[in-house]
């Protein structure tokens, strides 16, 4: 076979195991051995640039996105991983935040299937993805890779590189199931990216797990390591119309009244990991100029994204206590006069609803629609309406996606607001809706069939 459809790739790749579609329960044991043993066929590709590892309970992908912005605007050709797709696999592997072509998805993953074969046994799909993104950003080539972990650290296949520069976001409860049930288990396998020679970056401010941080850092070596509050911060977060004012120091520089175009203070510490990874990677400060233009400009798809108005429909990837909890605080302090507030929401197994809820329920959300994740994975919505009522929500079950927004933008009305959070498969899901159903009205007028 020498070529072959973009459908056929994504029916091969699907036929691979998912942790992110199954959960636990068919992936094999934790293990580093099958990634490396591909990529030693490929001749290492995963060492041909060097590497920002990001990884964290929350604000990954936000921090690599920012990461990614401030390397571009300073010339730099950068390779990017992320996960999960909103709608594409083809958005996980990205160059200079252009997504991977299906012509070039599909050539590598054709070259997958031959590397699998003479490897004897299947890898699963995250190390598959993980093995395009190295191999591809070597191909074109990459003056540095923004590599975004999947789940933990020490085990996630993209453990395989060596990152240059290490960045730990935060620690919260997610995927206790996998990496253990305590903060201190959580904390102990996302500080395996911490490499010998490697520079840390925590964003963690909790003394006991920065200890575990500092601890592994030792572990392997005399690394640097620079820890929020300590090393670097945003003393100020002002939220202003479009976004938020920030003052950012850092061990290179200081910058006051910078104006950051995403919503939330969870982002301003996000804002401070970004520009100290970008500064500890060209160890040195950034300019005042460019840094302000690039924040100025940012966007990101389903973190607080704006996909429709009269109802104002707003969508975020909130999917763990800790997300709910930054949303409604974005809720409080940018959307307080919009009455009423209806939430649609779908959740994936691992999480926990009711507190979720209870999180979410801050930002004045007055009814929920619950409705199924485009997920294996996805909680039943008996559990979810359950677990709604259980928290005080008047709430309604729909059959799918597209209908939850069709109810929730009936009872929003046009003076109120929808908002789409618990899942960024859900999320996905919506932004495909919306899109199509934009398209369809400006074709045929706004009818319902």
């Amino acid at each position: 076979m020498n070529s072959w459809s973009y459908n056929d790739m994504l029916e091969w790749l699907d036929s691979h195991i998912s942790m992110e579609a199954t959960g636990m329960t068919r992936v094999p044991r934790p293990t580093l051995e099958r990634i490396r043993q591909l990529c030693d066929l490929m001749g290492n590709p995963e060492c041909a640039q060097p590497i920002i590892h990001i990884t964290g309970t929350n604000g990954k992908g936000s921090t690599a996105r920012m990461v990614t912005e401030l390397l571009i605007a300073r010339g730099l050709s950068v390779g990017t991983y992320s996960s999960p797709d909103l709608e594409r696999v083809n958005e996980r592997i990205a160059y200079c935040n252009e997504p991977i072509p299906d012509e070039d998805l599909c050539s590598v993953m054709l070259e997958m299937t031959l590397f699998e074969e003479m490897l004897g046994f299947q890898l699963s799909r995250f190390e598959l993805l993980t093995a395009c993104a190295y191999r591809w950003f070597a191909d074109r080539p990459v003056d540095v890779a923004v590599i975004e972990v999947g789940i933990g650290g020490l085990w996630d296949a993209t453990n395989v590189a060596q990152g240059d520069v290490a960045v730990i976001t935060n620690i919260s409860y997610d995927h206790v199931e996998i990496l253990g049930p305590t903060l201190k288990d959580i904390a102990i396998e996302k500080a395996g990216i911490i490499k010998e020679g490697s520079t840390v970056v925590i964003g963690e401010q909790d003394p006991e797990l920065v200890d575990v941080f500092e601890a592994a850092s030792a572990s392997v070596g005399e690394s640097q390591v620079m820890v929020y509050g300590k090393d670097f911060s945003c003393p100020v977060v002002e939220p202003v119309s479009g976004g938020l004012l920030l003052s950012l120091q850092t061990p290179w520089s200081t910058h006051e009244d910078v104006f950051l175009s995403l919503h939330g203070k969870h982002q301003s510490r996000n804002a401070a990991l970004a520009l100290t990874a970008a500064e500890t990677f060209f160890n040195a400060p950034y300019p005042d100029d460019l840094l302000r233009k690039v924040f100025a400009q940012i966007e990101f798809a389903g973190r607080c994204e704006v996909l429709g108005r009269d109802p104002l429909v707003l969508c975020d990837g909130a999917h763990n206590v800790a997300g709910m909890e930054a949303l409604a605080d974005i809720l409080k302090d940018y959307f307080v006069d919009i009455s009423p507030k209806i939430l649609v929401t779908g959740m994936l197994e691992g999480r926990d609803p009711e507190a979720m809820f209870q999180q979410i329920k801050h930002g004045g959300i007055d009814k929920v629609v619950v409705v199924p994740a485009p997920s294996q994975r996805s909680i039943d919505v008996d559990v979810l309406r359950n677990a709604s009522i259980a928290s005080g929500f008047d709430t309604i079950l729909a059959k799918s996606i597209a209908e939850g927004l069709q109810v929730g933008g009936a009872l929003a009305g046009t003076d109120g607001m929808v908002v789409v959070a618990g899942s960024l498969y859900v999320v996905g899901s919506a932004r495909s809706s919306m899109m199509l159903s934009e398209r369809h009205n400006r074709l045929y007028g706004n009818t319902v069939q």
